[in-house]
């Protein structure tokens, strides 16, 4: 015959679990959470995507393009920053220098120029967004 073993006992006194933040606190952090925005997200990578390859982008689309990639590269420009990964590499401080100047920018005039300038931008929105992969501010989509 075989033995029943014998389950130990818990026989310390469990205190009884207190909420870490109040009802109003937890509001607060419920509508922080739901407004939350993914730094990437499948708009970065499309808009990446239109700008650097074949196809160039027509003179009614260049406005909206540069206004969304002026978007994401602030955004990975204030992650950088605020992670401190700025301070830690030296190409990272680069691109976000460079970062900076190209949001100023004024677009030029030519079509042509203002698509150069689209696809500088997304290359250093692109370099930003690899570095900071690498520096671990960021993970790859799986």
């Amino acid at each position: 015959m075989t033995a029943t073993p014998t389950v130990p006992r818990w026989d310390h006194p469990v205190r009884k679990a207190g909420q870490p933040l109040d009802a109003d606190r937890l509001r607060w952090v419920l509508q922080k959470v739901q407004r939350w925005q993914p730094y990437v997200d499948g708009s970065l990578l499309e808009d990446l995507a239109v700008v650097l390859d074949h196809y160039t982008p027509g003179e009614e689309e260049v406005d909206d393009m540069a206004l969304r990639l002026r978007g994401h590269l602030m955004r990975l420009v204030n992650l950088a920053v605020t992670s401190k990964v700025e301070q830690q590499d030296e190409k990272v401080a680069e691109l976000v220098a460079n970062g900076r100047a190209m949001r100023c920018a004024e677009l030029p005039g030519d079509h042509m120029k203002v698509v150069g300038h689209l696809r500088r931008m997304a290359w250093n929105v692109n370099e930003l967004l690899e570095l900071l992969v690498d520096n671990q501010c960021l993970r790859e989509a799986a």
